[in-house]
């Protein structure tokens, strides 16, 4: 049974299928991390609403179109709302038993202190009721049987009183003088017996209330009420069109698919499983054509666009219908285009454009068309425009001509189906003001790029055009305290720029490179033959060829600290130890060995690494070829110097120098006709014209 492959080797052999196979940085497990929680983050954010339940409401954007099976009259439950709450205030109360028997209790506690008070000669008595002098008189006076008597007729009335109900609101003179009505039987108004009843009853209801709202004779009272008025229905047909896709759901049109059965009470795990892998997967396929492209990626580059992706997903959500497919699409593709190149950016437009929400209209998709068209043209010419100046012109024609392309097209369409404009889910006259919206967008991203360069390390056209400016420090420092050395990179970057240029490599790159890769001599200058005068050699007064060989590799390790010092990019440092490689030191090693047969080469080699992209290993190149073709006698013909370069370029090769450069043996073969025909420049000698004597 042949054994599967894992996704692991499949993903090596796919990444890993160039021919040369080009040399992968491996990510660590903390950038892993972070890259998954992100591609989560996106996931959970483009499907959740999958398992929101019901799964529409008023507001949101319709999936699709719905058609009305058959006539039907619904109730409109915004109407409705808007009546219940302008009746709010009405209800129906009941008596609530059980405080009625706890307020009656009350009554009866107060009527007992009463009697104790004659006996305490009324030193202790009840702080709410003020007894007068004759309501004394007649609690002294007053026999059994007409305490009895008067107590049985203070029950009867609180009983009444309570089964008629009692309100909390009502102020104590008016419950006290409701309270004497009751006790009418019981004599004159102005009598203590009647006086002091009506006192203990106001004093035992008062703020007090006995009632409760009887929730279902209440509804029964507010559909009453409402019916009265009359309810709206709204009066569908049958076929006719509930909710059109791609536009908000209305109020009224939530009420028709509610009465359908349309609106789902229910989650849809299935469906949110399908969305939530499909965002998963682009997610994915988003950071391998990244890694395909460059496999070299830095892991903050793959960051820096999952995170755009991610702020398009939550803008999208926020905005709902009014998110703008060119507003969103265009800055991250310019963005991605300028700092990592123009697969990256048109891979990362396409996994944005996927997962759009697929509710949109006709209209909207053409919207959604155009941006992606508009899109690819900022990731063509954005990567390939050399200055700030050129991308700003992106800025504004790239709009420009979208609004001539909607315009045109939204056109035909409403002539042809006769749309009218007020139907449209937007303003066609607001395509203008879209335009300079977008425009402005642009503009902010351009002025931002300078700070995610530094953030996420990316390395624009720009940013690589103004690293080359012969006057910034490092360069103009070079150029004084190592002439010689400067004069020796200009050559190599000739031939290097050359070379990239005949084999479609990263022209600007290289150029850059060869500018700082030997910035490292300005440590000791005058160890290295080029900057040497009178012919003075160090080398030769310590005669020490192991203190040589540290000089030599000393000038790849304080290249690369003034590379950190100068805040150079990585791209641009990495040309500072890879084109040196781990190369032999093919002289100080035969000195040593003169003196020591023994003497490791390990010893005598850079420490590299080896080059790990075509611009360094072009670069490795033309360093090593520049001053044997330098040596050249002016009779030497091309197929001589083809020979010379020949000569050194393999014996890189049998080093395993380039094996990583992804070079091939054609690209190499190309390279090393691009190093002839600038020698053939180099070379060229103005005619010696005869001297005359004047007299």
């Amino acid at each position: 049974m042949a054994k599967l492959t894992s996704p692991k080797r499949i993903w090596r052999i796919w990444l890993g299928s160039q021919s040369p196979r080009r040399p992968i940085l491996r990510w660590s497990a903390t950038d892993k991390l972070g890259l998954l929680m992100v591609c989560l983050l996106i996931a959970i954010f483009s499907s959740y609403k999958l398992l929101a339940v019901p799964d529409l409401k008023p507001g949101d954007i319709a999936q699709f179109n719905v058609i009305a099976p058959r006539d039907a009259k619904v109730i409109d439950t915004k109407d409705l709302k808007e009546k219940k709450q302008g009746l709010k205030e009405s209800f129906v109360q009941v008596i609530d038993q059980t405080q009625s028997n706890n307020l009656e209790k009350t009554v009866l506690k107060k009527i007992k202190t009463l009697r104790s008070l004659k006996d305490n000669n009324f030193e202790v008595g009840l702080n709410e009721i003020n007894l007068t002098n004759s309501e004394k008189i007649w609690l002294v006076n007053v026999s059994d049987n007409e305490w009895a008597e008067w107590k049985k007729e203070i029950k009867a009335v609180s009983r009444k009183m309570l089964s008629q109900g009692i309100i909390n609101t009502l102020a104590l003179d008016h419950l006290n003088d409701a309270s004497s009505l009751q006790l009418i039987d019981l004599g004159d108004k102005d009598s203590p017996n009647r006086s002091l009843g009506a006192k203990i009853l106001s004093n035992s209801f008062h703020q007090k209330s006995n009632l409760k709202v009887d929730k279902l004779k209440t509804n029964i009272l507010l559909e009453n009420l409402i019916n009265q008025d009359g309810i709206r229905k709204i009066n569908v047909k049958e076929g006719s069109l509930i909710s059109r896709k791609g536009e908000p759901i209305s109020s009224e049109e939530f009420d028709i698919l509610e009465h359908f059965n349309k609106v789902s009470r229910s989650p849809r795990p299935l469906k949110w499983l399908i969305t939530f892998s499909e965002s998963m997967g682009g997610c994915g396929l988003l950071l391998m054509i990244m890694r395909r492209e460059k496999p070299r990626l830095n892991a903050r580059h793959g960051l820096l666009s999952l995170t755009l992706l991610f702020v398009v997903q939550l803008t999208k959500g926020w905005l709902g219908p009014l998110a703008s497919p060119m507003q969103l699409i265009l800055p991250p593709t310019l963005l991605l285009s300028q700092g990592i190149g123009t697969t990256t950016s048109l891979a990362w437009m396409a996994t944005a454009s996927l997962m759009w929400p697929s509710s949109l209209n006709e209209l909207g998709e053409v919207r959604l068309i155009i941006a992606c068209m508009a899109g690819s043209f900022v990731a063509f010419l954005g990567r390939r425009m050399r200055s700030r100046a050129q991308v700003l012109q992106i800025a504004v024609f790239i709009p420009l001509g979208a609004l001539l392309g909607q315009w045109f097209i939204f056109n035909q369409l409403i002539n042809e189906k006769n749309i009218e404009f007020k139907s449209l889910s937007f303003d066609p006259n607001s395509l203008f003001n879209e335009t300079l919206i977008i425009s402005a967008i642009l503009m902010v991203t351009i002025l931002i790029i300078p700070i995610l360069e530094n953030t996420f390390g990316l390395l624009t056209r720009a940013r690589l055009m103004e690293l080359a400016d012969q006057e910034r420090p490092l360069l103009r420092r070079l150029s004084r305290e190592a002439p010689g050395t400067f004069e020796h990179t200009l050559t190599i970057l000739s031939l290097a720029e050359e070379g990239a240029r005949v084999i479609g490599a990263d022209v600007d790159l290289i150029r850059t490179g060869a500018l700082y890769h030997d910035v490292g001599k300005l440590h000791a200058p005058n160890w290295f033959i080029e900057n040497q005068k009178d012919g003075i050699n160090p080398h030769e007064e310590i005669k020490n060829p192991y203190k040589s060989a540290d000089i030599l590799q000393a000038h790849v390790d304080e290249g690369l600290k003034l590379a950190r010092r100068y805040r150079l990019p990585s791209p641009i440092a990495d040309f500072i130890p890879e084109h040196q490689g781990t190369l032999k030191m093919g002289y100080f090693l035969h000195k040593a060995r003169e003196s020591d047969p023994s003497a490791s080469e390990k010893r005598f080699r850079y420490k590299g690494p080896i080059p790990h992209s075509k611009e360094t290993g072009i670069l490795m190149l033309a360093d090593g070829c520049e001053a044997a073709l330098r040596a050249l006698d002016s009779s030497s013909s091309d197929n001589d110097a083809c020979k010379t370069v020949r000569k050194i370029i393999q014996s890189r090769q049998i080093d395993g120098q380039l094996k990583e450069s992804s070079l091939t043996r054609a690209e190499i073969e190309i390279i090393l006709r691009a190093f002839v025909t600038v020698w053939r420049r180099m070379r060229h000698r103005r005619l010696k014209y005869p001297s005359f004597n004047s007299r």
